[in-house]
């Protein structure tokens, strides 16, 4: 039932932050926005799966390469809007990030996809985390995006590491499936938030 309820608010979070960045896009036609969207309208997806499926769905190949767009999407939009000297080169990356974990997971090849998600995951909650504090012309209270950056980067590793059959500090598997939609919606928090500083 916890797990319920957090997956419900989250999906509330989530929605409002999908008109928000839909909402801005047809006012401005920026791409960022359009990245943003993609990002959350996945998590509101995944968090949707989650109440209906249930939390072992987690384990899926294909839901590991969807949910990958979370993070891609979000650190995207980063890029895009703040970081414009290496957007073209971010956008590469991370359509890399998702072909790499696409083929390694869906795949099989357990080998490379323990090289592929963290890397991936990492560096886009890297982006999402550093990003938002030192970002020029950011609005004041920006860096809660960061927050929720580092709540999906520490998330999305341990959730990797469970993944590939090893454990990230004390990031049991019992631990993380314990604490993982509780996350999932202090990060969304977070993101909206942070975001919702931009007027």
């Amino acid at each position: 039932m916890k797990d319920i309820i957090f997956l419900l608010l989250t999906g509330v979070i989530a929605a409002y932050l999908c008109w928000y960045f839909y909402q801005r896009y047809q006012l401005h036609k920026a791409l960022h926005n359009l990245y943003y969207l993609m990002g959350f309208a996945v998590l509101l997806v995944s968090g949707l799966l989650l109440i209906f499926l249930g939390m072992g769905i987690l384990a899926s190949p294909y839901v590991l390469t969807v949910a990958s767009l979370i993070p891609l999407g979000i650190s995207m939009g980063l890029a895009e809007e703040y970081f414009p000297a290496w957007k073209r080169a971010f956008k590469w990356f991370a359509a890399l990030g998702f072909l790499a974990i696409a083929v390694t997971s869906i795949g099989g090849m357990d080998n490379l996809r323990k090289i592929a998600v963290p890397l991936f995951h990492g560096i886009a909650g890297l982006v999402i985390f550093i990003g938002p504090f030192i970002a020029k012309g950011a609005p004041k209270g920006f860096w809660w995006v960061g927050i929720g950056g580092l709540l999906i980067g520490l998330g999305g590793i341990a959730l990797a590491f469970i993944t590939m059959g090893r454990q990230l500090l004390f990031f049991s598997p019992e631990f993380v499936m314990l604490i993982i939609t509780p996350l999932l919606f202090l990060m969304t928090g977070a993101y909206a938030l942070g975001f919702a500083k931009k007027g």
